[in-house]
């Protein structure tokens, strides 16, 4: 798992989980809307964990809010604390999968604007500055299979 923290100004920053759900080498992403912190930059779907809320149960919630998709939510592959101008936020990103369709057959289809994209493209797109180690991590993880 990777662990980093960048910035360490409060106490509590607010707990985020994150789904980074892969299918047949394809991730799962969306762009930010206009007019909330971030706006335009990528991410994997996710959001805010909830007063009595797992992280895991977070991700699962979020990216069905999010998506419509149903995942199953693996091993914790980052927890990474940052501090952005707007707040502080511990990202906890989950492996996860697809559920609850025929995957040998068909690609689910998430709502917008979230779409899929191949591993080899997420480094060409503009994450927020905490997502960089993880999406990292999955392309330099794509470059080792290959070899």
């Amino acid at each position: 798992m990777l662990s980093q923290v960048a910035d360490s100004r409060t106490a509590d920053p607010t707990e985020i989980a994150i789904a980074v759900v892969e299918h047949a080498g394809r991730y799962l992403i969306g762009q930010r809307p206009t007019g909330v912190p971030l706006a335009g930059l990528w991410e994997f779907p996710g959001g805010k964990v909830q007063p009595g809320e797992t992280p895991v149960r977070a991700a699962a919630r979020e990216c069905l809010e999010e998506t419509g998709l149903v995942v199953h939510v693996g091993e914790l592959i980052a927890q990474i604390v940052h501090q952005y101008d707007h707040a502080q936020v511990r990202l906890n990103f989950f492996a996860c999968t697809p559920q609850g369709i025929d995957l040998l057959h068909a690609t689910p289809k998430p709502a917008p604007p979230f779409r899929w994209a191949p591993v080899e493209v997420l480094c060409r797109l503009e994450f927020p500055a905490a997502n960089a180690p993880v999406v990292k991590l999955l392309t330099d993880e794509r470059g080792r299979k290959a070899t």
